[in-house]
C-alpha cells in the first residue's frame, strides 16, 4: 500500500487544520499549547477530528448507496448514463479505477496509526488522552470493519512505518475480525458513556464515538464471529442505558441527535446530508420533467425491496417515497428512499449506528442462545413502533427468517447492512441469483476487487480471487 508524500502532507495538513465538530467548549486553564502535532489536547483534537471528518471523503458517506445497488436494495432510474457507477455497480461490475476504497481507506488508516503512536508516545499533560486515544482505536476499528466487509482478506497495518506497511500480505479475514474487536475493547476502555466534543467538554451532540457506540460496534462484530454471548451482553450495556437510548417515533429517526443515535456521520457545517441529496433533492410527488436530468435523483428502490413491506407497516409510510413522472405515456412512478427529508443544514445527520440495529443484534444472538423468548420480545419491540402486530415465529428457523426480514425493512439502505447480513447468514448467492441472475451475478463478487496499482506497489498482495 503505497502513499505518496503529497497526499501525506495533504492529509496531515487537513488533520491538523481541521474544524473542530462542536466548537462550544472551552479546554482548562494551563493546557499546553504548541505547534507541534502531539503536544497539547488542541492539536491532538484536530488530529483526530481530521480522522472523523475524513470519513465524508472517499468513504462510508457512500457505502450505502454503493452496497444497496451492488445487492437488491437499489436499482438505477432510467436514463441513467450507461457509463457511471451507479451502473457498474448495479451490473456487479465495478472496477477498481471505479470503485476504489481501498486506497483512501489505508490512507485513513494510516493517519490513525500515526496518531495512536503519537499519543502514545507524547510527554505532554494531556487532559483528555483516553478520549483521543479511545476515538483512535474506534475508528481504526470502524475502517477495517468496512474493509474487510467489502474485501474479505485485507492487508492488517497496524503500524506507520512505510517498511513494514509496504510488504504486508492479505491477513485471513478471521485475523482481521480479532484486530478490529481488540481495538474496540480498547476503546471501550477509554472512552465514557456520555458524549464529548472536540474540546472534552460533555456535550449533546452525538458526532464524535462514545463508550456506547464502541460496544454497539462490538456486538455486531461478535455477532458476525459467532461469539454469541459477548454478542448479547455488548447490545445489553447499550440498550440498558434507556436515559440516553431510546426507539423514537418513525419520523424522528434520522433527526440530528435524536435518541435512537449512537453515532451519526457528521460534517463541516453540517450540510444536507448525503442521503437528501442521491434520493429525494427537493423533486415532488408529480415532476413533467425527466427526474435524472432534471433533480439529479438517479437511483430508485427495488419492487423486491417495496414488496417485502407488510401491509400497514409504518416504516413504508414514514421511510418511502414516490414520484410520478407524467412526461412520458403512461406515465411512471418511481419510489425513493425517504429516510433523509430536510434540505436544511444540521436538521438531520447520516446514521451510522443506532438502537433499532442493536436490538436486532441482540434477537439474533438470543436465538443462537436458545432465549427463544427474548428474542420474540426484541423483534417485538422493532414492529411495535412500526404499527404491527407482534411476530408469530416461534422455532429457532423460523425467528431468524424474521430477524432478518425486521434487519431488511428496517435497515435498508443503511451503510451496508443488506449487503453485509445477506453475507454474514450464508445467504448472499442465492439472494443475488434471484435478484439479478447468473449473468450478472457469480459468487466471488461477494468481495472486490483492489487497484492492481497496489499490488504494483506491493507484489506481496494478491488480487480478490476470480477478478
Amino acid at each position: 500500500m503505497k502513499i505518496s508524500i503529497i497526499k501525506l502532507l495533504a492529509l496531515f495538513l487537513l488533520f491538523t487544520s481541521c474544524k473542530k465538530y462542536l466548537d462550544n467548549g472551552q479546554l482548562p486553564a494551563g493546557t499546553i499549547g504548541g505547534s507541534d502535532a502531539y503536544v497539547s489536547d488542541n492539536s491532538i483534537s484536530a488530529i483526530v477530528t481530521g480522522s472523523l471528518a475524513a470519513l465524508n471523503d472517499a468513504g462510508p458517506d457512500a457505502f450505502p448507496q454503493l452496497t444497496g445497488l451492488y445487492s437488491d436494495e437499489l436499482v438505477p432510474m432510467p436514463n441513467t448514463s450507461a457509463n457511471n457507477t451507479i451502473k457498474m455497480c448495479y451490473a456487479d461490475a465495478i472496477s477498481p479505477a471505479t470503485v476504489n476504497y481501498w486506497s483512501s481507506t489505508y490512507s485513513k488508516i494510516y493517519a490513525l496509526n500515526l496518531a495512536i503512536e503519537g499519543i502514545n508516545a507524547t510527554k505532554a499533560r494531556l487532559y483528555f488522552k483516553n478520549q483521543w486515544l479511545g476515538e483512535c482505536y474506534f475508528l481504526r476499528a470502524f475502517n477495517y470493519y468496512y474493509l474487510t466487509n467489502l474485501y474479505g482478506d485485507v492487508a492488517l497495518a497496524l503500524t506507520s512505518d512505510f517498511n513494514v506497511t509496504n510488504k504486508l500480505s492479505r491477513a485471513p479475514q478471521s485475523d482481521v475480525y480479532q484486530q478490529i474487536i481488540s481495538d474496540l475493547k480498547m476503546a471501550t476502555s477509554m472512552l465514557s458513556a456520555t458524549y464529548r466534543d472536540g474540546y472534552g467538554s460533555v456535550t449533546a451532540d452525538r458526532a464524535r464515538p462514545n463508550l456506547r457506540a464502541a460496544q454497539a460496534l462490538l456486538a455486531k462484530m461478535y455477532l458476525a464471529t459467532g461469539e454469541w454471548q459477548h454478542a448479547a451482553d455488548m447490545a445489553d450495556s447499550v440498550i440498558a442505558d434507556n436515559n440516553t437510548y431510546k426507539l423514537v417515533g418513525l419520523a424522528d429517526v434520522f433527526l440530528k441527535n435524536s435518541q435512537e443515535t449512537i453515532w451519526s456521520m457528521a460534517i463541516v457545517d453540517d450540510r444536507v446530508t448525503n442521503e437528501f441529496v442521491i434520493y429525494n433533492n427537493s423533486m415532488p410527488a408529480t415532476v413533467e420533467t425527466d427526474p435524472v436530468s432534471t433533480y439529479l435523483v438517479q437511483i430508485q428502490l427495488t419492487k423486491d425491496l417495496l414488496n417485502s413491506f407488510e401491509p400497514n407497516d409504518g416504516r413504508y409510510t414514514n421511510w418511502v417515497r414516490s414520484t410520478t413522472y407524467t412526461g412520458i405515456t403512461p406515465a411512471a412512478t418511481y419510489y425513493f428512499p425517504n429516510k433523509y427529508k430536510s434540505v436544511g443544514n444540521g436538521v438531520e445527520r447520516s446514521m451510522v449506528l443506532r438502537l433499532a440495529d442493536i436490538y436486532l443484534v441482540r434477537a439474533s444472538a438470543r436465538v443462537a442462545l436458545k432465549n427463544l423468548s427474548g428474542a420474540q420480545e426484541d423483534i417485538d419491540v422493532i414492529r411495535s413502533r412500526a404499527g404491527l402486530s407482534n411476530t408469530t415465529a416461534s422455532t429457532e428457523t423460523d425467528l431468524l427468517a424474521a430477524i432478518a426480514q425486521e434487519r431488511r425493512v428496517e435497515l435498508f439502505t443503511e451503510m451496508g447492512n443488506r449487503f453485509f447480513d445477506l453475507r454474514r447468514t450464508g445467504k448472499l448467492d442465492a439472494a443475488m441469483l434471484a435478484a439479478k441472475g447468473s449473468s450478472i451475478w457469480a459468487a466471488h463478487k461477494q468481495f472486490w476487487p483492489i487497484p492492481p496499482s497496489e499490488i504494483t506497489y506491493n507484489p506481496n498482495l494478491t488480487q480478490t480471487f476470480g477478478y
